[in-house]
């Protein structure tokens, strides 16, 4: 025997069980990541673990901050909670006598400011990354050669108004979708014209017909972004990567292909802009049922799938369907949310498949595998089933290299999105999301199975049973509601009359349990989802899955159903399923009432962005697009559904509803912050300030706070890599934005709650001119400029006014003044891009505003000449005898 082989025979399984022992570690950390998360399919025994094959391996994992970045923040936030304490009692012990009112006023401003801190600096506690790895999630569901088990998903896209939001845009998003890296047979593209109009219909039409040459080009040269419009646009050398010697060749038919079509899309724009007199007819001489937006039939157009839908090489393409719902007069349709609920229930009849991810028009996909790193999540063994819904960040293009308004939100998506993610998941903002089907209809999320406890046999086994005995008691007595919630719809059927028998389900993905239908109560089903029997008997169905032996015709029949004006009426849609009701930011309610169910979500950040958009970039279309949000929170907070007083005793964990409340309070922020930023002119003007003069130890306490708030930035900006000037005009627009829509959506939210009064709003504008950056200096008119220019102007005057003031007094009224000053100057450094954003172009300051300088100044100076703050101040006029004998 040779030694040599008995050593080679060792060395090898020496590698191979120490390459064991190394998988086996992994699978423990991300095992313990799990558990730390509370789901999954783990049960608590260990033994198998160091055989786990990768069928059970992790297709994510949690990767938290470093302690050395995260520890100081904490600490500090700490220190800066000390601080305010010792600040707070200072200012309310000592307050100013000469200037009362001011005092107080400030006082008021500044308990509330600490208290918003609180509530938006909390939920940051415990800020986390992730970390997908889609090998696994190939290796395990989408195997080559083998048919793909990835689960199916249902894309909507939403769209109202094509001269707001142009065909082409829409377009481009639909175009990304089909194009997608995830398996065809598995991938259904459902797009909502809420506003029937034939233009979007039309090119609808044209973008199916291209998506036949777009979409094979994508997948043969893997090209990144698949929207053409933003692919052409990049400036980047597009033949990195690409070794095909075919690709210079095709690329350049493609782009002759896609301005070609550009060409049709805007000759169908330039024709709709005449509407004729009898309304648009169709290719086939009969009238457009959509005519009249307010009064229409609901209407259903498959382009591609099912009867066909090939590309020019002969593949399969994805599913595309045209739905626009049935409108009538005096019935409430609830906006967006409702022509979401309407898709909800339009795809599950015609693909149901188990999850959804929801677009804006405007929003393309960036990163083609955006899909299969939500899958990562969602179908991941341990985590996945108690995951409602996994949020992307959003993205946008076109917007200037300053981003002078803040539309890019960074530090709400790189911050405080990162720290609810360690809680219980971040809440949805309205795109791109991925859903779970089952999480919309409003089931409540599967309960965490916990291990076995362990017992001692040393003990007697009459305590055991004693103990055992008392288990049982309190197991009986601690039942959960939700079971018996679901008792009443899972009771035996009396007399079921479905239009179709549950036995012609087909399961989707294998597993899904259809023996309990037999035993579901249709009529109290009916009730809850309204009454069609298609749609209930998908509701049962976990993993999704289609009628069998269905006719197209017949589903369309029944799709038809689903979408028309009454199917609603005395059902839980926009209740307790699908897309909430009652606020026009039905996302933030949407993903509440989930997180209410005890359903967790996911963060994801991908190295590229998953999805990008357009945002506005002129100032008066990014103060409507803030006031719309702010006036969704204002309904949500005087509705049944305030995180203040709903959803106690259910899943939502304590951080979690501060995250909540924070987002429908922030805009009554609004109130103090324009007290406060009026409080420096007014100083200014009448020479009181809102703090006395100042002792050693105060002086300590206001630098201390100084301190800490500029620190407290500082590390928030250092664990989340959010760069500076990003974190300063989310500090300014947040001034911005508060005194002014933030404002208005207060007045306008009491006038709907007390007086009835509704206001409506235009759709925020998706596209640009073809000059870079040209809507950054339009300037659109608007009330909501009004108090943002009252405040600057205000501001400047108490400046002029203090510094004549204290040169007028000499030298001693400037110490005082320094205070003051430096009070100003914040309140006109924040307003800054404000300012920028009245100018103008070139500096052309539009008349409207000129107007209101010349009125605004002429009030303030004439208050100042009544204030007369050139004389000597003091008490009483000054008597002196003049030395003259008068008698």
């Amino acid at each position: 025997m040779d030694p040599s082989k008995d050593l080679a025979a060792y060395g090898y399984g020496s590698v191979a069980w120490s390459d064991r022992m190394e998988r086996w570690k992994k699978n423990q950390e991300s095992l313990q990541h799990a558990r730390s998360d509370g789901g999954g399919d783990w049960d608590g025994d260990d033994a198998d673990l160091p055989l786990m094959d990768e069928a059970r391996q992790p297709l994510s994992r949690k990767v938290p901050i470093p302690s050395s970045r995260i520890n100081p923040y904490r600490m500090i936030i700490v220190i800066r909670l000390v601080v305010l304490g010792f600040f707070f009692h200072y200012r309310v012990m000592h307050p100013v006598n000469d200037a009362f009112a001011l005092w107080l006023i400030s006082v008021i401003c500044e308990i509330w400011f600490a208290m918003s801190w609180i509530l938006d600096q909390f939920p940051k506690w415990l800020p986390i990354e992730r970390e997908t790895y889609l090998d696994r999630l190939s290796l395990r569901f989408d195997k080559e050669g083998r048919p793909s088990q990835l689960a199916p998903v249902d894309f909507f896209v939403s769209t109202v108004d094509p001269s707001k939001e142009p065909p082409l845009v829409t377009a481009n998003t639909v175009l990304s979708i089909l194009a997608v890296d995830y398996p065809v047979e598995k991938v259904s593209c459902y797009v909502s014209d809420d506003g029937a109009a034939m233009l979007t219909f039309e090119a609808l039409s044209e973008t199916s017909e291209f998506a036949k040459k777009w979409v094979p080009f994508c997948k043969k040269f893997n090209i990144e972004p698949r929207a053409p419009e933003w692919y052409f646009q990049q400036k980047i050398d597009y033949l990195k990567d690409k070794v095909a010697a075919s690709f210079v060749r095709d690329r350049r038919a493609m782009k002759r292909e896609y301005e070609e079509f550009k060409v049709r899309i805007n000759a169908l724009v330039a024709k709709a802009q005449k509407v004729p007199e009898e309304g648009w007819t169709m290719q086939d001489g009969s009238p457009w049922p959509g005519n009249n937006v307010r009064d229409h039939p609901g209407m259903i157009q498959v382009f591609l799938g099912q009867s066909g839908g090939h590309d020019v090489e002969g593949n399969e393409l994805p599913r595309l369907v045209y739905v626009s719902r049935e409108k009538r007069p005096g019935y409430n349709h609830h906006k967006k949310a409702g022509a979401m609920n309407a898709l909800v229930r339009v795809s599950a009849v015609l693909s149901n498949a188990p999850y959804l991810l929801n677009l804006d028009c405007d929003h393309y996909i960036n990163n083609s595998k955006a899909i299969k790193e939500a899958m990562c999540f969602m179908m991941d063994p341990l985590v996945g089933k108690k995951v409602c819904y996994v949020q992307f960040p959003q993205r946008f293009d076109g917007i200037d290299r300053h981003d002078r308004y803040a539309n890019r939100n960074v530090v709400f998506f790189d911050i405080n999105m990162k720290g609810l993610d360690g809680i219980q998941g971040p809440i949805y903002v309205g795109t791109g999301c991925v859903f779970r089907r089952q999480a919309l209809y409003g089931y409540d999320a599967p309960k965490t199975k916990k291990p076995p406890s362990r017992t001692c046999n040393c003990w007697p086994k009459w305590c055991l049973s004693c103990f055992c005995c008392r288990n049982k008691s309190k197991k009986k007595t601690t039942k959960p509601k939700t079971e018996k919630k679901k008792r009443l719809f899972f009771k035996k059927a009396e007399n079921p009359s479905p239009a179709y028998a549950l036995g012609e389900i087909e399961e989707g993905v294998p597993g899904a349990d259809v023996e309990k239908a037999g035993i579901v109560n249709h009529q109290k089903l009916e009730k809850k989802f309204g009454q069609s029997s298609v749609f209930v008997a998908s509701t049962l169905l976990e993993n999704g899955g289609t009628l069998k032996d269905a006719s197209p015709a017949s589903l369309l029949k029944e799709a038809i159903h689903v979408i028309s004006c009454g199917y609603e009426d005395k059902t839980d849609w926009g209740k307790e399923i699908g897309w909430i009701y009652g606020s026009i930011t039905e996302d933030i309610l949407t993903g509440f009432k989930m997180h209410c169910h005890g359903w967790r979500s996911i963060y994801c950040i991908p190295k590229r962005p998953a999805f990008k958009g357009s945002a506005p970039l002129n100032l008066s279309d990014r103060l409507h697009q803030v006031l719309r949000w702010a006036l969704g929170s204002v309904e949500i907070f005087f509705s049944k559904h305030c995180p203040l007083w709903y959803g106690y005793g259910g899943g939502l964990k304590f951080l979690e509803r501060f995250s909540y409340i924070n987002s429908i309070v922030y805009p009554w922020t609004s109130i103090p912050l324009l007290a406060y930023c009026t409080l420096p002119a007014i100083c200014l003007l009448t020479g009181k300030f809102i703090t006395p003069e100042l002792t050693n130890a105060a002086s300590i306490w206001f630098m201390a706070l100084f301190i800490c708030i500029f620190i407290t930035g500082i590390l928030e900006m250092r664990w989340s890599g959010v760069a500076i000037d990003d974190w300063w005009r989310n500090e300014q627009f947040w001034v911005i934005g508060g005194v002014s829509s933030h404002l208005f959506a207060v007045f306008q939210g009491l006038l709907k709650v007390l007086a009835g009064i509704d206001t409506s709003f235009t759709v925020t504008s998706k596209g640009g001119d073809d000059e870079e950056f040209s809507e950054l200096y339009t300037f659109k008119w608007t009330t909501l400029l009004i108090p943002p220019t009252t405040l600057l102007l205000l501001n400047f005057i108490g400046v002029v006014a203090g510094i004549s003031n204290a040169i007028n007094n000499g030298y001693e009224s400037w110490g005082p003044l320094f205070g003051k000053l430096f009070f100003a100057f914040w309140v006109i450094v924040h307003l800054y891009p404000f300012l920028k954003g009245l100018v103008g172009r070139q500096n052309r300051t539009p008349t409207i505003v000129i107007v209101w300088s010349i009125l605004l100044a002429s009030i303030f100076s004439l208050l100042w000449v009544r204030i007369d703050p050139f004389l000597a101040k003091s008490d009483g006029p000054l008597l002196e005898e003049c030395g003259l004998d008068c008698n």
